[in-house]
């Protein structure tokens, strides 16, 4: 069997179901807020019947012999998230060959209890290679929805294709999740990859979202607590179309800043107010348990999501954690983005990247990046005219970054990594990006000052965001009036940047062939519209060896 995944089965459906500051809500109010939309999501006449499995099924992280099964029950009406009630509850899972579990090939319990928000995991082994399975929980006499997953090839496999969906940044009050719906119809994806902003953690109304809140967030305020947390995670599990991609293929996911807090760096964040709101180790402590206990993933390292998976001699994936280790975001225009003792990674997590990458023996070593590294800079200057300027005024070297909270902002870890790829001759790293609501394809230059007549280092391909605000959203103009004007000016002064679209929403699907790697960008006809339409917008290729992005006129 191939690693790639095709069926003739059609997708599972899912079965169930710059901003103000705020003040500090109670956390006993959390639970209370979602018990309402909870008990309504029961089918009629159904509000006593428990346990219930109201928040679906996923699997995540996938290995060549496992993957991690997750869900969340509902044992009684009162233990609504966040609420911290409800009694000790036995799960017990299954995983088959077939979706009528006539071949049953593990089972198992665990305990779902009020410490972990009644969340469940179980990290299930022994399973094949390259295999799609079939699994769901049991708790009381009531099953789970069913649900896909499938394992990742063996580590010396042959594998002749990888194919993956690719998201980022997902505002609940800007519109439905239409992206989530088309991808998991495709029924063709070995794994699904969210690189950040899978929940956001601002007060109703607070966002973005053209003035009008298509639908509400729960809790109603900004989130904070822990219970505040959990609130939030539980209503984008609520959601049918999150539902039903996570019902038929495994996530492998990254944290952004919105998990947290705007702007998260390892002391603060910009959307958060120390003491009005806590301290930031308790929030920060906070939004990290209630990650991990309502997302599928293996932590590798404690309190991280930095890791690294592999797919076969085809591909490995190293998942970065941009969030816990970085020094805090220099304003714009300041040259202390150059500053060497600034870092986005963390020393332990460079030299993590950098080691792996020189150790991969697969064809491709794919990057889950959660904010752009190619640079984005206005004023392009030669380098020789730029670097004394720049010194004498104490700006960047490297042009008037746009966004310090990206790799512009920290271009000594940027240089660093780049000239590891240069001096250890390592080709065919892929850089996979989400966070800036707009689709890029880019080179990733050594020197973004003389390209392209100077070399490339890898590349880069940034997918848009599944509903949060782009900028046509912004300026509330119709949407592709902000790209005619702002794309040929972003190119012009970034040669490196071979496409860009900043006003559309939508979704990725990566397919990785021996011979190249292509990015389908799909964007969908409206985010408000819970029936939205999607379509093929661009593709773009990277062939083997070249570290360079060129287009390509069809999707795989």
């Amino acid at each position: 069997m191939t690693s790639r995944y095709r069926s003739s089965e059609s997708a599972v459906p899912a079965d169930s179901l710059s901003p103000s500051r705020r003040t500090v809500v109670k956390a006993a109010a959390a639970g209370a807020v979602l018990a309402a939309p909870l008990t309504a999501a029961l089918p009629a006449g159904a509000a006593d019947a428990v346990p219930a499995f109201l928040h679906g099924v996923a699997s995540g992280d996938p290995l060549p012999d496992g993957v991690l099964l997750w869900t969340r029950v509902t044992p009684t009406p009162e233990a609504v998230p966040g609420s911290g009630a409800g009694p000790d509850t036995e799960v017990s899972w299954v995983v088959a060959r077939d979706r009528a579990f006539t071949n049953i090939v593990a089972k198992g319990s665990t305990t779902a209890t009020a410490g972990s928000d009644h969340t469940v995991k179980a990290d299930v082994r022994g399973l094949a290679p390259a295999t799609d399975y079939w699994f769901r929980f049991s708790a009381g006499g009531t099953d789970s929805p069913a649900a896909r997953t499938r394992t990742a090839p063996a580590a010396d496999a042959a594998v002749a294709g990888l194919r993956f969906g690719v998201v980022s940044c997902a505002n609940w009050e800007a519109g439905h999740f239409s992206a989530y719906r088309h991808l998991a119809a495709r029924g063709d994806l070995d794994a699904w990859l969210h690189l950040g902003d899978y929940i956001y953690e601002y007060g109703t109304g607070e966002y973005g979202t053209r003035d009008t809140v298509v639908r509400p967030h729960a809790p109603a305020h900004e989130i904070v607590t822990l219970a505040d947390y959990r609130v939030r995670h539980a209503r984008y599990k609520t959601d049918p179309d999150l539902q039903a991609l996570h019902a038929t293929a495994p996530v492998v996911a990254i944290w952004d800043d919105h998990e947290i807090a705007n702007d998260t760096w390892s002391g603060g964040a910009e959307n958060h107010t120390e003491g009005a709101e806590g301290t930031w180790a308790a929030r920060q402590a906070a939004a990290k348990q209630a990650y991990f206990e309502w997302m599928p993933v293996r932590p590798a390292i404690a309190g991280t999501t930095y890791r690294r998976l592999r797919f076969g001699k085809l591909a490995d994936l190293s998942l970065l954690d941009l969030r816990s280790y970085r020094s805090q975001q220099a304003a714009l225009g300041n040259g202390e983005v150059d500053d060497p003792e600034r870092t986005l990674t963390g020393r332990a997590q460079l030299d993590w990247l950098k080691a792996g990458l020189t150790a991969s023996d697969t064809t491709w070593r794919l990057v889950g990046n959660s904010v752009m590294i190619s640079p984005f800079a206005i004023g392009s200057l030669s380098a020789e005219l730029l670097k004394p300027l720049a010194e004498l005024l104490g700006l960047p070297k490297e042009g008037l970054a746009l966004n310090t909270d990206q790799w512009d902002g920290y271009t000594d870890d940027r240089r660093e990594l780049l000239a590891h790829l240069r001096a250890n001759a390592i080709r065919n790293t892929v850089f996979l990006t989400g966070d800036i609501h707009m689709a890029w394809a880019n080179d990733v230059p050594h020197n973004a000052g003389t390209y392209p007549l100077s070399a490339s280092a890898a590349t880069e391909f940034v997918v848009t965001s599944v509903t949060s605000d782009n900028l046509d959203d912004i300026l509330k103009v119709g949407e592709g009036t902000v790209s005619t004007v702002a794309a040929p000016l972003i190119r012009a002064a970034n040669r490196h940047v071979h496409w860009v679209d900043t006003d559309r929403h939508g979704y990725g699907v990566l397919d990785i062939t021996a011979d190249r790697a292509q990015m389908d960008y799909y964007v969908v006809s409206d985010r408000t519209d819970p029936d939205a339409t999607s379509s093929w917008a661009r593709s773009y290729r990277t062939r083997s060896g070249t570290q360079r992005v060129e287009r390509a006129y069809d999707p795989v």
